[in-house]
């Protein structure tokens, strides 16, 4: 069979779930199964894959699906316990005393918090913590899965203290080969990883300073009452003020410090600034922006996570009601840091299962290391900071739980498919069939390379919901792509990287994941049609950098001979 034959052949599930998904507006808990045994087929009958390989490849879904689950039920135990606290009272009055404005509060919460958590924690933790956040100060719930798809862009590439660097693409680079040109040169990985980053925070910053405007501006046009893009423009200069306050520090962070720390001082330094400036009235805008009354949303705008509350603010102190996300946010740190033990201490408690069923493919996870461990503890500790009584926690942990249903069934087969679309390869003599796919499509490209090698990370991270495993996909492949066409290996792997991050705002399962935060199951179409439009800005302005880069700046490798 040709290269273009299996090519297509392994773009149909993915061509499938979209066209069901967001073509006939199929829930994803009935595309999902759909597309799995169409992936399943797929494998055992054109690439050869055995059946146990298909079966061990599902059951390593399932224990990412667990982790995905359990980061879920921590949001929501979070969200809910500062709900019957009083906590969220508090901390809407405190939003609306720095500004009323939606608007000014998609800036500082949708944005420059998302991107905090994203760098603290990672693998769609924003989503899964701002979604609801943002529904119980008011958004309606399918407007805060939007916008916290879209925080998952420029601050992804450093999420979880740099994990899509330091292991998907240290990961990716892993090969005989590239450490004997790393030899050669004299260099030593994490050498060759800084310019990388460098190349990346470059990227990222020119990218990313505009994303905050983007996102104001998709909220005014699609749940606006005047359905206007203008009515988000008119936020420019605080906007762009939002966006520069978070990609300046990122940009010097990456450049001078490396890769572990973008995102989190970006987010911080940045948090930091604008919430001291717009106390101040600095770059506001003069009339206020608000949603439709609620009673005339449409139905599909409201999910079932319902948020009564009550007005405790006389009654709670802000900072005491922030005081569980700030524990939140510390924790997520300490966990991380490469120099402190914490982190590997977590990871000493393990469920893994090494060769399943007899094939090469392995599963683990470390429940005490996920953010979700972090989220119930801090939880358990706001019952004692709030002086919650017992029942009223009990109320949250039941309600909690009622979110996980929905949510599990469809990832039982998101993430399965996933996996067993990677893992194609396995048992076969032909590659994986995203390998297969970027083969073909390097094969017709040539030198406007650049402009498709973030596309293709963003296809990795569609796939896979990830940017560490769209990086440990392709980085080599891009490397070896790159390497043949004569052009800086590290500028391309940089476009994958980056690509990968904008990619997860239209990963299928990170958009399950957010949209069961608020409890809004069945409407992942309505979501991903719109996170095309950012993801597709991404992917053209990036794409156009790296060939002026490439072919203009010209860019040298220091891999090159």
């Amino acid at each position: 069979m040709s290269l273009g034959f299996l090519a297509a052949l392994a773009a149909t599930p993915i061509l499938v779930s979209g066209i069901l998904i967001v073509g006939f507006r199929v829930p994803a808990r009935t595309a999902m199964p759909v597309t799995y045994v169409l992936t399943a087929i797929i494998a055992v009958m054109v690439w050869g894959m055995p059946g146990t390989a298909v079966a061990a490849a599902s059951i390593q879904g399932l224990f990412i699906t667990f982790d995905i689950l359990m980061i879920i039920f921590g949001a929501i135990l979070l969200l809910n316990t500062l709900k019957y606290s009083g906590a969220l009272s508090a901390i809407r009055h405190g939003f609306a005393e720095i500004s009323p404005d939606r608007r000014v509060q998609v800036v500082i919460i949708a944005w420059l918090f998302g991107c905090f958590i994203e760098g603290a924690s990672g693998f769609g933790t924003p989503a899964a913590i701002v979604a609801p956040l943002m529904v119980a100060l008011g958004f309606p719930a399918i407007t805060a899965v939007m916008l916290g798809m879209m925080v998952q862009s420029t601050p992804v590439t450093f999420g979880a203290v740099g994990t899509p660097i330091l292991v998907g693409v240290k990961g990716g680079l892993d090969s005989p080969e590239v450490q004997q040109s790393l030899a050669n040169a004299g260099l030593e990985i994490a050498d060759y990883l800084q310019v990388v980053t460098t190349n990346v925070v470059i990227l990222h910053a020119i990218a990313g300073t505009v994303m905050p405007l983007f996102m104001v501006m998709m909220m005014t046009r699609f749940f606006g009452t005047n359905r206007s893009w203008s009515e988000g423009l008119a936020v420019l200069p605080f906007a762009l003020f939002g966006g520069l306050a978070f990609t300046v520090p990122y940009l010097l962070t990456g450049i001078f410090l490396g890769p572990e720390f973008p995102s989190i001082l970006g987010a911080l330094i940045g948090l930091s600034i604008v919430t001291f400036a717009a106390r101040r009235g600095f770059l506001m805008p003069k009339t206020h922006w608000e949603f439709p009354d609620e009673a005339l949303w449409p139905g599909d705008w409201s999910g079932s996570l319902k948020i009564e509350l009550h007005d405790h603010a006389d009654t709670m102190r802000l900072h005491r009601a922030w005081l569980p996300y700030i524990l939140v946010a510390a924790l997520l740190v300490l966990t991380r840091l490469p120099d402190l033990p914490v982190g590997a201490w977590l990871r000493t408690v393990s469920i893994a299962w090494t060769g399943i069923l007899g094939t090469d493919i392995s599963a683990a996870t470390t429940p005490l290391y996920l953010p979700a461990t972090t989220l119930i503890v801090v939880s358990v500790l706001t019952v004692f900071v709030h002086r919650m009584p017992a029942e009223k926690f009990g109320r949250a942990l039941s309600e909690s739980s009622r979110i996980l249903i929905g949510a599990g069934f469809v990832l039982i087969f998101t993430v399965p498919m996933v996996r067993i679309y990677i893992n194609s390869g396995t048992g076969s003599e032909l590659a994986s069939m995203p390998i297969i796919m970027a083969q073909w499509v390097s094969s017709n490209v040539g030198q406007i390379w650049p402009m498709f090698a973030p596309t293709i990370g963003a296809l990795g991270a569609f796939i896979a919901g990830s940017n560490t495993v769209s990086n440990l996909m392709f980085v080599l492949f891009q490397y070896g792509v790159a390497q043949n066409l004569g052009i800086s290996m590290a500028m391309v792997i940089a476009l994958q990287a980056v690509g990968a991050a904008a990619g997860n705002m239209i990963a299928i399962h990170n958009v399950v994941a957010a949209s069961a935060t608020v409890g809004l199951l069945g409407q992942e179409g309505r979501t991903l049609r719109r996170t095309l439009l950012p993801t597709i800005y991404y992917l053209v302005i990036v794409g156009v950098m790296g060939m002026i880069a490439v072919h203009v700046i010209g860019v040298v490798d220091p891999l090159s001979p």
